[in-house]
C-alpha cells in the first residue's frame, strides 16, 4: 500500500558498517502499518560488494532510486547522515523528515576534534571497498537550503562524532532539534 499522511514511509541508512540490521530494533518498535525500507551499503563492512558501486555518490542514487511518489522520512547513523542530507538536498520536495544519529552529516567534523575512525575500521573490515577511506563530504555551505525537520539524537560522549558536530549541524540546519544522550 502507498503511504500516507498518517502511515509514514522510512528509509533507514547505516553508516559505514553497511549493515542493514543496524536500523532493525528501531524500525521494530514502529507501528507495523508504516512502510520501512532498510539499506545495506555493497562493499562496506561485511556487505558482498556490488560492480555498480563505487563510491558515496553511487549510495546516494540507491537511495534516490526508493523514492516515491510521496515524501519520505530519512533515519541515519554516521555516514548514512551525509547520504540522508545529499538526497534532501537533492530531493527536497521528496524528503519530509530526517532524523539523524550520531553522524558527519557532510561537515568537517575532523575540524571540530573527531577521532579517525578508518584505522579500526579497515582492521576491523580489511575486505571494505577502498574508497570508504578517502570519503569525506562536505555539504556545510548547501545545509542552510534544507527546510525538512531534523532531529539529531547525539551522545555527550562520543569520540568519532563529538557533541560540536551536532551543534554546528543544529546552527546550520534551520528546523532542528537536538536531543543529547
Amino acid at each position: 500500500a502507498a503511504p500516507t499522511m498518517t502511515e509514514p514511509h522510512l528509509l533507514f541508512l547505516p553508516g559505514a558498517g553497511g549493515a542493514s540490521a543496524f536500523w532493525r530494533p528501531v524500525g521494530d518498535r514502529l507501528p507495523a502499518t508504516w512502510t520501512k525500507a532498510y539499506f545495506s551499503w555493497p562493499g562496506l563492512g561485511s556487505q558482498p560488494p556490488r560492480p555498480d558501486i563505487n563510491g558515496f555518490d553511487d549510495l546516494v542514487r540507491m537511495v534516490e532510486a526508493q523514492l516515491g511518489d510521496s515524501p519520505v522520512d530519512l533515519v541515519a547513523q554516521s555516514m548514512g547522515g551525509a547520504i540522508a542530507l545529499r538526497v534532501a538536498l537533492s530531493h527536497p520536495r521528496r524528503v519530509r523528515r530526517i532524523v539523524l544519529a550520531a553522524t558527519s552529516g557532510g561537515i568537517d567534523v575532523p575540524r571540530l576534534g573527531a577521532s579517525d575512525w578508518r584505522p579500526e575500521y579497515r582492521e576491523a573490515f580489511p575486505q571494505s571497498a577502498s574508497w570508504i577511506m578517502d570519503t569525506r563530504p562536505d555539504f556545510s555551505s548547501e545545509l542552510p537550503r534544507i527546510a525538512q525537520p531534523t532531529l539529531l539524537l547525539w551522545g555527550d560522549a562520543d569520540p568519532i562524532s563529538p557533541l560540536a558536530g551536532a551543534q554546528t549541524l543544529q546552527r546550520l540546519l534551520p528546523t532542528t532539534t537536538l536531543h543529547i544522550v
